[in-house]
């Protein structure tokens, strides 16, 4: 059984290794030479940089606030993470005197199927560029 196990953690590693590996190959630095040198080159590899980075996480927003009228120091929050379509998540943390609650909600196109809150909805707009 230990043999066993010493061999699937083996296993495991090497893959870890080749997967590394092949993301260094991926995103190493590239030599000057890799670079198109006429400006038409040049905005073809802008245009792919955008068109990649649409995707991500790029606008983000905290809102702070007191949910109790009784609790002080803006403990709460929400927190919007929305890619350039306005699609994401708003996270929000409400924090009370011997608790605390976590929400999730998804965001599609800087709107969302479920009830948001008013500091929710403000993280949102904060975000939007």
């Amino acid at each position: 059984m230990p043999t066993l196990l010493a061999s699937i953690a083996l296993v495991v590693a090497v893959l870890a290794l080749v997967v590394g590996f092949l993301t260094y190959l991926r995103v190493r630095p590239t030599a000057e030479g890799d670079l198109p040198a006429d400006v038409l080159g040049l905005r073809k590899e802008v245009a792919a940089l955008r068109k990649e980075a649409a995707g991500a996480l790029r606008h983000l927003a905290v809102v702070r606030y007191d949910a109790f009228e009784e609790m002080g120091g803006r403990l709460s929050w929400s927190l919007a993470l929305l890619d350039d379509g306005g699609d994401g998540v708003v996270l929000t943390s409400i924090r009370g005197r011997n608790e605390a609650r976590t929400y999730a909600k998804s965001v599609t196109s800087w709107r969302s199927d479920q009830d948001l809150s008013p500091e929710e909805t403000e993280a949102i707009t904060h975000a939007r560029p």
